[in-house]
């Protein structure tokens, strides 16, 4: 079984925010929710590198706006995956922050694609923990080491 997905959902519409968490998680994605970014960031702060997959968010939020929330996401996991949503905009360049932008007015059909497409794009190899790193550069300096021994005997 492959382990679910996880998105953090930050919406300042309590209504809208519940809505989109059923709607995700009853297609099996786990879910994290944030009413604010800097509730959102406390979240992405706590959380490991990789431990969430994407980030969804509204573009307007209470404390900050979500192109905001998007680049210190990416500050703290550069490989996170973000989609920024509007009600407001219908359209906005997500060069400088999000990886996708859509409509609030969007279907629920595309939005969830959006998502999909996104998940596919993030597999890939997984980056290794520093303790991994560090293991493999002491097995090959002792391979090295034992390399010169065996040479100067």
């Amino acid at each position: 079984m492959r382990p679910k997905k996880v998105i953090l959902c930050v919406d300042a519409d309590e209504q809208r925010l519940s809505r989109r968490v059923f709607l995700l998680e009853t297609r099996g994605y786990r879910v994290l929710r944030a009413a604010s970014g800097a509730a959102a960031l406390k979240v992405l702060h706590n959380s490991l590198p990789l431990a969430i997959d994407l980030l969804l968010t509204d573009l307007i939020l209470l404390d900050m706006a979500g192109n905001e929330l998007v680049r210190r996401t990416k500050r703290m996991h550069p490989e996170m995956r973000t989609i920024i949503t509007s009600d407001t905009v219908s359209s906005f360049d997500p060069a400088s922050t999000a990886d996708v932008f859509l409509p609030s007015s969007t279907n629920t059909a595309e939005l969830l694609e959006r998502i999909r497409i996104l998940m596919v794009r993030k597999r890939g190899p997984r980056k290794m923990s520093p303790t991994a790193i560090a293991a493999v550069h002491a097995s090959k300096v002792y391979q090295a080491l034992a390399a010169q021994e065996a040479a100067c005997a």
